[in-house]
């Protein structure tokens, strides 16, 4: 058989190309083609190759391209079969004057007939087939060579068909496909916009994966792409801010990537476009926050520029799409908007190395301010609570909340930002059914809120008032739902709206979302009365309580995420505050009784454990603080958990501080211990919190004193005192540590018998602690 006769055959495959799109209505082939059923018998009967080839070029000429249905594709499958297909594909020697790739071009338009067949597509005889597929890709050879064209056209049909089937992916990733891709597409030779689009297919697919077995060959291709975006000039531009996204690598974006994207970014967002112009380039560079926060904006005057159009753009755009009742929402556009919001956020409130100057930081806050009040509006139609804002009044802020929100960023990423999510669809306003709550673009909603209100809570109050019975409620379901659903990963894990659909419903931590807001509206009387009222406290217990679980011995704390500590830190804020500001709830709600037992069992442990002292610091402070409310429990009446959890609250108290000898001085300073030197900023305020709830504890708690006299406690504070120079102890640290010695004394007559023997009177007048002096002047 001729080299033609060869192509000729191959003619079979594209028939079959041209079918799978056809599809036309040919289901009774025997009758309307007899002469196709003698050439397909001749197949099957064919003894060797050369009968085959002939059969082949029969059926070839018997049927057209409109005429072959999925029926009659499978019954020429099952008359050639495999093995002749793979011998094409592996074969060495070809006929006289035909060159070798027309035997496998023909092999792979064989195996594009049968892959139209989805079953086809995913037998392991064809997946087996990938590796050499994708090395056709790459291969050299005459570009204008008809038949080259032809075979390249058909792998990339036959590896599209098993992409399609539901573990192909899987198979192409190991096959070596996403590498041949790239070369092919970098290579830029025929075929080369056929590998971009089965690429993109395979990164939204199965992302992770592909940047596991081809990273540097996807890095090439983001260089290729970058600097194509940041030279076009032409509608290009335009479709690049739809691809680019995909190719962002989980871990580094290399910096030259960056500068070519930011530069284009900053072309097209600076000139008057059209919305479909310009919300591409709203959603690239939205996961570019993600991916690297604001360190892809360069430094200075253009930076800062360029910054603050993108936040004022994403605000004006959130106002648009959500201040008009009726509309629909393009969910994508405003949750890329939140995500540029939140850079905005932290940049206003960067104390150090921000990007932007103080002016522009006054204007993006008013203009985000207009663009949460929006959020607000959305968010108001799932709610009918009335009215409360009369419920405000103002107090001093108990205890701050020193954990600033920021989103805990995956390893290698950014700030951890919300990504815009690809799905599509659109939400009416309209609609305020409590299925629509669970929808993706409400959580986001919700968390560009709570970003918000962690950094800003004196603005807007009236409106946030009317929202907090919503959240409560909103917190609660997705809590309650996530618990039944047994799904703690998820639920602690840093949430990114990946650039693939999440699904219909997708459950999420949104109280780790509202903490820090909640934890400066806990200060305010009326905002707290209404989260005590939608019974928030509760809520938040059981939080505490949940997310504890996740820190006990029976887990692998160390690969837990940092939002899981920074929740509980936050939580214990919480706590504090409502223990200053409404302990009659401390009192009475039987949560804080569970509360409190969970932190007297934990603490022994928290207390040992490496880098965790700013949590154990929190538990220790809180524990201390709600013993004094509920002293007459059964609980803390000397039982060995509350034995327990005091003797670790007075060595996180005890350690603080230790002497340090300085050169050419006969007398020590009071320095702090290394483990708390690092983090005194942030463990300060609980440090002397705990210290004078534990003063307050001794006279409420017989047996303390005696316990605290078993531990030494007095005694080493007496003699670190006397061991360094007065001038070194700072008055309000001479403050704290007296009142725990005078409550000690007075609370038992050993423990003064031990201070006197330890020249307490002695030290107390050096330090002019004169309560500590007359109480140890009496006998």
């Amino acid at each position: 058989m001729s080299c033609c006769d060869l192509a000729a055959a191959g003619q079979l495959g594209k028939a079959g190309i041209m079918a799978s799109d056809c599809e036309p209505a040919l289901n009774q082939a025997e009758s309307r083609n007899p002469t196709l059923e003698r050439y397909l018998g001749a197949l099957r009967e064919a003894k060797n190759d050369s009968e085959q080839f002939a059969a082949l070029l029969l059926v070839t000429k018997a049927v057209k391209a409109g005429d072959i249905d999925a029926k009659t594709r499978r019954r020429i499958f099952d008359a050639v079969g495999f093995t002749f297909p793979n011998r094409l594909l592996t074969t060495k020697e070809a006929p006289d004057g035909c060159p070798d790739h027309v035997l496998r071009a023909l092999g792979v338009a064989l195996l594009a007939c049968f892959c139209s067949d989805p079953e086809l597509a995913a037998h392991p005889q064809v997946l087996n087939k990938i590796p050499i597929l994708s090395t056709f890709l790459t291969a050299r050879g005459d570009p204008d060579d008809a038949a080259r064209r032809s075979m390249i056209d058909d792998t990339y049909q036959c590896l599209t068909a098993v992409a399609g089937t539901p573990r192909g992916p899987r198979h192409l990733i190991a096959g070596g496909t996403v590498s041949a891709l790239c070369q092919a597409y970098l290579g830029h030779g025929y075929g080369f916009d056929q590998a971009l689009a089965l690429l993109v297919g395979l990164l939204a697919a199965a992302e992770t994966q592909c940047w596991k077995e081809a990273e540097p060959d996807l890095l090439a291709v983001l260089r290729g792409l970058s600097e194509d975006f940041q030279k076009a000039e032409d509608a290009s531009k335009f479709e690049l801010c739809q691809l680019l996204p995909l190719f962002l690598p989980p871990t580094t974006v290399p910096s030259e990537c960056l500068r070519d994207l930011q530069a284009g970014l900053a072309r097209i967002l600076g000139s008057k476009l059209s919305s479909w112009q310009r919300n591409p380039a709203l959603k690239l560079a939205a996961r570019l926050a993600h991916a690297c926060g604001s360190d892809w904006i360069p430094v200075g005057n253009s930076g800062s520029k360029f910054l603050a159009l993108l936040v004022n753009l994403a605000c004006v755009e959130v106002r648009l799409a959500l201040e008009e009742t009726g509309t629909e929402v393009k969910e994508d556009v405003v949750t890329a908007c939140y995500a540029l919001m939140e850079l905005g956020i932290q940049e206003c409130t960067r104390c150090e190395q921000s990007l932007l100057k103080e002016p522009q930081k006054v204007q993006l806050v008013s203009i985000m301010k207009e663009a949460i009040g929006a959020v607000i509006h959305y968010l108001l139609q799932y709610t009918r609570t009335p009215n409360r804002s009369s419920l405000f009044g103002s107090t001093s802020r108990i205890v701050s909340c020193t954990c600033m929100y920021r989103p805990v960023p995956e390893p290698g990423k950014g700030a951890g930002l919300l990504v815009p999510g690809l799905w599509r669809g659109s939400a009416n306003s309209s609609q305020v059914g409590p299925e629509k709550q669970k929808e993706p673009f409400v959580f986001a909603s919700v968390r560009i809120l709570g970003a918000w209100l962690a950094e800003e809570t004196s603005s807007l109050r009236k409106e946030v008032c009317q929202l907090l019975p919503f959240l409560v409620r909103y917190a609660k379901t997705l809590y309650e739902e996530a618990e039944e659903a047994n799904d703690l990963s998820q639920q602690v894990a840093t949430l990114a709206i990946s650039p693939t659909a999440p699904g219909p419903t997708w459950p999420g931590d949104a109280l780790r979302l509202l903490l820090p807001g909640w934890c400066h509206l806990t200060v305010e009387d009326g905002p707290r009365e209404i989260l005590i009222k939608e019974g928030a406290p509760s809520l938040l217990c059981k939080y505490f309580l949940q997310q504890w679980e996740l820190t006990s011995p029976g887990h692998d704390t160390s690969v837990l995420p940092d939002s899981v500590e920074i929740g509980l830190q936050t939580c214990c804020h919480i706590f504090l505050n409502l223990v200053v500001t409404a302990p009659g709830l401390i009192k009475r709600d039987a949560c804080f009784t569970s509360l409190m037992n969970t932190l007297m069992t934990s603490l022994p442990s928290l207390v040992q454990q490496p880098g965790r002292l700013l949590l154990a610091a929190n538990v220790a402070t809180l524990g201390l603080l709600m013993a004094r409310l509920l002293s007459t429990s059964p609980a803390l009446q000397g039982t060995p958990a509350s034995r327990g959890f005091f003797a670790a609250a007075i060595l996180f108290l005890s350690q603080s501080h230790v002497a340090r000898a300085t050169p050419g001085s006969d007398q020590a300073v009071l320095v702090l211990s290394p483990d708390y030197e690092g983090i005194w900023a942030d463990l300060q305020e609980l440090w002397f919190l705990g210290m004078q709830a534990f003063t307050g504890c001794v006279p409420l708690l017989p047996w303390l004193a005696p316990a605290a006299l078993r531990s030494r406690w007095p005694q080493e504070l007496l003699q670190l005192l006397a061991s360094v120079s007065p001038n070194s102890v700072k008055p309000e640290m001479v403050a704290a540590y007296q009142g725990v010695l005078v409550e000690l004394a007075r609370a038992n007559r050993l423990c003064r018998e031990a201070m006197r023997l330890q020249a307490g009177e002695e030290t107390a007048s050096h330090y002019r602690m004169a309560a500590l002096e007359q109480c140890l002047s009496e006998p």
